[in-house]
């Protein structure tokens, strides 16, 4: 493992770029605006202006693009002007029009960066996975603009979510579930400018959720590297915070910048760098290799690190054709589902209005036997005391004292 790290130290240490004034002299003589030179390099404009300023030196695949461009920028310069040389030929038209060399020296810059990509992506790393698939032809389709995407980041993408799982069947249904994703919104992802990254986001946030701790197939443990300094490092990586996780693995696996990174993680700058930092201090406790060097060289170790590591089974990712296909069916399932339940409904809903009815009949109470009530008769036969009362009653029917009546002599 160290002669690979060595060899990736020394290749990434041939690229070189120029100092950040030079950088800027080179836009300003061509011309070109931070928006032009992030839109050829497929950046923001503001992390154009923090490598002209030198807060920040690009990474992996956005140092590469850079370093084409100003090569680009540089060779106009270098080369003698022709245009005062033949005023009369093609060039002095040109220039008599008022057309400067500016557009064909950005026209140059965007062909070198889009090329720069397809010379080197042949290794499969982390930091391979920061920019964009090159166009290889005007008649390739959708498909084969997905299958050459697919192609491009999947291994990346897969080492990746492995650093940041530990775990190899998680890692790759996550990089299936985010192109599946892609392939069914692919207008939107072709028309990206970093359609990468936004694969990279969903493969990101499906790998690093917290519900899948609830599922069965997760909970067991997947076999630990055989290497013990790959087993040191797993063990590091998966001990640090979700958060802090995610910024490493962006910015020194992947080689994204600081602004980048903090805008992928949906956080400023500044706790994106802090994050890193403890991150950093955090790794270097556990790594002994990360200990011995200075702090401003942990992130290209942790870089060539994360590159060397081998898990104890082949990360090797579905063909895209599969992948694709299996969105696709997917998508039919789905569809035939929804229309199924969808005329299910239908055919409830008109039953239903055939046979309801259209007035409101009352209920008809049945009949009911009621015990305790005593049959409806005439009056009731007279007592002893009560046929007393009844004689006397009518044999004196005067009430109250004997009155007086006179009587005839």
């Amino acid at each position: 493992m160290t002669r690979s790290v060595e060899t990736a130290s020394s290749s990434a240490s041939e690229l070189r770029l120029p100092a950040p004034e030079e950088r800027r002299r080179l836009r300003e003589a061509a011309e070109l605006t931070h928006e032009q030179v992030a839109e050829a390099v497929g950046v923001t404009a503001t992390t154009v202006r923090s490598w002209e300023t030198g807060r920040t030196d690009p990474r992996g695949r956005n140092r590469e693009a850079y370093a084409a461009f100003l090569t680009a920028l540089a060779a106009p310069a270098a080369a003698p002007e022709r245009a005062d040389t033949a005023s009369d030929g093609p060039a002095g038209t040109a220039s008599e029009a008022g057309t400067p060399q500016t557009a064909q020296t950005a026209q140059t810059a965007q062909t070198a960066t889009a090329d720069a990509p397809a010379t080197t992506a042949t290794p499969a790393t982390p930091a391979e996975d920061s920019a964009g698939v090159p166009a290889e032809g005007p008649a390739r389709g959708p498909a084969a603009d997905f299958d050459a995407l697919y192609d491009h980041a999947a291994p990346a993408l897969a080492r990746q979510t492995y650093l940041l799982t530990g775990r190899r069947t998680l890692a790759l249904k996550a990089v299936e579930r985010a192109f599946t994703r892609a392939w069914a919104r692919w207008p939107e992802v072709a028309t990206d400018p970093d359609p990468v990254g936004w694969v990279r986001a969903v493969a990101y946030d499906y790998a690093l959720s917290p519900w899948h701790r609830f599922r069965r197939v997760h909970r067991r443990q997947d076999a630990r590297p055989a290497d013990p300094a790959d087993r040191i490092l797993l063990d590091a990586v998966l001990a640090l915070p979700t958060r802090h996780r995610r910024t490493v693995m962006l910015y020194d696996g992947v080689g994204l910048d600081l602004p980048d990174t903090a805008a992928e993680t949906e956080a400023s700058t500044p706790t994106a760098g802090i994050r890193l930092v403890h991150a950093h201090a955090d790794l270097a406790d556990r790594i002994p290799e990360l200990a011995e060097v200075p702090p401003e060289k942990q992130s290209a170790l942790l870089r060539d690190l994360f590159t060397a590591l081998r898990p104890a089974a082949p990360l090797d990712p579905r063909p895209a054709a599969a992948v694709r296909g299996g969105g696709e069916r997917r998508v039919r399932l789905w569809s035939r589902g929804a229309l199924g339940l969808t005329a299910v409904i239908a055919t409830a809903t008109g039953y239903t209005a055939v046979t309801a009815a259209d007035h409101y009949e009352p209920p008809q109470a049945p009949g009911q036997s009621v015990s305790g009530v005593p049959p409806l008769s005439g009056p009731q036969q007279l007592t002893a005391r009560s046929r007393q009362l009844h004689d006397k009653l009518r044999a004196d029917p005067e009430a109250g004292p004997a009155r007086i009546a006179p009587k005839g002599e």
